[in-house]
């Protein structure tokens, strides 16, 4: 996870580098970037944590019946 973080932030930095200083605000690709980098969070921890949930969600239903 740190690797792909790593490299957005340089891909993020290069990309500022060869537009320059002129262009203000953040374009439609940092954007994406920003979109991408959510939803791979998104994803590992879901991954990592699903089965935990799912083992606790069956735990409250076989306490509720």
């Amino acid at each position: 996870m740190n690797a792909i973080s790593a490299y957005l932030t340089t891909l993020v930095f290069v990309a500022q580098q060869r537009l320059g200083k002129a262009t203000k605000g953040a374009t439609a690709v940092e954007y994406g970037l920003l979109v991408a980098l959510i939803a791979a969070v998104i994803i590992t921890v879901v991954t990592l944590l699903g089965t935990n949930l799912s083992s606790m969600f069956t735990r409250v239903a076989s306490n509720i019946k």
